[in-house]
């Protein structure tokens, strides 16, 4: 059953990465050049990120992050820069080139595909690109996030509230309650504050508070 489980995850993770490539073959220079969601990266730079996290295997991982002095920003933004291209199309193309990667730091299958669903969002949502990650992917992504602190501190940030989902089955915990999509809620999980707009309940100024620090 983990077998086949992590093999359904991957699954996921090639689907959306190719969603992903397909909707950014069209972005003109400008839209590439634009800030993601993701600090102060442009939508070139995170889906460099992208590329990056989707070519590293754990012992590489752990010498990038050795040479980094286990700075995490300073290592990915060596490894975004080193899987850049010299132009978006080149950048695009080597994207495409890991759709299928099942290369990863770590064997935590729902954290990457949490790359690809936060990362992918980051990079829609300010470019106004109506395409989503498939339901099926966020709520496995919100579940990873709500019951540890990895990747993002998803645990930490919704400790004693009760998260539910409007548009699926995810629910969580309890306490006071927030309610929303789920990409919603696995966004804000993942400290994108400004979807905490698209929540309610008693509990969104607790977790708003969290994940802005």
């Amino acid at each position: 059953m983990r077998t086949t489980r992590r093999t359904d995850i991957w699954a996921a993770i090639h689907r959306e990465r190719a969603t992903l490539a397909d909707e950014l073959a069209a972005l003109t220079r400008a839209q590439w050049a634009a800030t993601s969601l993701c600090g102060q990266w442009s939508v070139e730079e995170v889906l460099a990120h992208l590329t990056a996290a989707a070519s590293i295997g754990r012992m590489r991982w752990i010498r990038s992050m050795i040479g980094a002095r286990f700075d995490a920003d300073l290592h990915n933004q060596r490894r975004m820069r080193e899987h850049r291209g010299a132009d978006p199309a080149e950048t695009l193309a080597r994207f495409r080139a890991v759709v299928a990667s099942t290369t990863a730091p770590s064997g935590h299958t729902p954290a990457w595909l949490g790359e690809v669903v936060v990362h992918g969002t980051d990079i829609r949502r300010p470019l106004g690109l109506t395409g989503a990650p498939a339901l099926e992917s966020t709520t496995e992504v919100a579940r990873f996030f709500a019951a540890r602190d990895f990747t993002v501190s998803g645990r930490s940030a919704t400790a004693g509230l009760r998260l539910e989902a409007t548009d699926g089955p995810f629910a969580t915990g309890s306490g006071p309650a927030v309610r929303g999509t789920t990409l919603a809620l696995v966004m804000a999980m993942a400290g994108r504050t400004g979807y905490c707009a698209e929540l309610t309940g008693p509990g969104v100024a607790t977790l708003r508070e969290r994940t802005a620090t």
